[in-house]
């Protein structure tokens, strides 16, 4: 479960300490790539809190939401519409939904461990 986590806290300290420049025509499909990313991580963090975690929907999942959201922009920049605020809105409500699941899960842990020790 935490290899995830250390894997993405491995990847923002090195683009921390790297001085790699996105041009800003990129800026777009990069910042969906990582929303994508990260509803996926979060996504992942929950089906294994809810014991329904399977490695191939994550991996799928992962380099498939990436693909979906920046082909939405894509194509929106081709159409002249900013088509990224769709998955940007889409992927940041999922993402939350996430999390806010993940935080009912551990508060119902570490209340059923409270109680049990009791």
């Amino acid at each position: 479960m935490w290899l995830p986590i250390v894997g993405l806290l491995v990847g923002v300290l090195l683009g921390l300490m790297t001085d790699v420049k996105v041009p800003a025509e990129y800026a777009n499909y990069l910042s969906i790539a990582v929303l994508a990313a990260l509803d996926t991580l979060f996504g992942g963090i929950r089906a294994y809190l809810q014991n329904v975690y399977d490695n191939r929907v994550f991996v799928t999942g992962f380099f498939f939401n990436i693909a979906l959201a920046a082909s939405l922009a894509f194509l929106g920049v081709h159409l002249g519409v900013d088509l990224y605020l769709a998955a940007v809105f889409a992927f940041g409500v999922r993402l939350f939904q996430n999390i806010a699941v993940i935080r009912r899960i551990l508060i119902n842990k570490w209340a059923n461990t409270r109680e049990n020790s009791k």
